[in-house]
């Protein structure tokens, strides 16, 4: 049984909204092939599947289970300028990596709208953190839902719940794929090289 990994949603406009029901069924469609690999349905991942989670993933600026906060965020805040920062992408940091690690890799999503903001891969696996709104050299950003290679931030409509999810791989190697490569394509590579993994959850305010 393969690693568990979210599914893939159709290009969307830059700000990912909440996604129309046949937009979500458009998503798990797109998404079958790595389904089918599984047997899991729906990826979770970090939460369910057999892989070891003994990867840690905290950041000094996020809390498990607490709203992400508004600059990593379509809403953005106002800086001493007046200013509007908005779509950072947050710190973060890990350990536990398994000492034969080739590479690591991180996906960011939202489980309930089958969506994915961000991906990153090829990072050095002795690497063990990634600065605010930064990508460090040598790493990869592929496609995410909204069909560009970088952070999306998410942008929630109405009253509805959402979980963001930040998970780190550790992968026997490198995925060997471009900058832009296609989401489902990056998905299954992660997949078929991944060996643990650790997830930081945050939610909507």
């Amino acid at each position: 049984m393969f690693p568990v990994l979210p599914s893939v949603r159709i290009p969307a406009p830059r700000q990912v909204r909440r996604a129309s029901a046949a937009t979500r069924v458009g998503a798990v469609a797109a998404g079958a092939a790595v389904v089918a690999t599984t047997g899991c349905g729906m990826f979770t991942p970090g939460l369910s599947g057999e892989m070891p989670d003994d990867i840690t993933v905290t950041s000094p600026l996020l809390q498990e289970g607490q709203p992400l906060p508004e600059v990593y965020t379509c809403e953005g805040v106002e800086n001493e300028e007046g200013e509007k920062i908005s779509g950072v992408s947050p710190p973060l940091n890990w350990s536990g990596m398994p000492e034969d690690a080739g590479s690591t890799a991180l996906v960011v999503d939202d489980p309930s709208e089958a969506t994915v903001f961000w991906v990153v891969h090829d990072l050095d696996p002795e690497l063990v953190e990634l600065r605010q709104n930064t990508v460090p050299t040598g790493a990869k950003q592929a496609e995410n839902s909204a069909g560009t290679a970088e952070y999306t931030a998410p942008c929630p409509e109405g009253d509805a719940f959402h979980e963001y999810r930040f998970t780190v791989y550790a992968l026997h190697e490198g995925l060997g794929l471009p900058d832009g490569a296609p989401l489902e394509t990056t998905l299954e590579a992660i997949s078929e090289r991944a060996v643990a993994r650790g997830t930081l959850v945050t939610e909507n305010g």
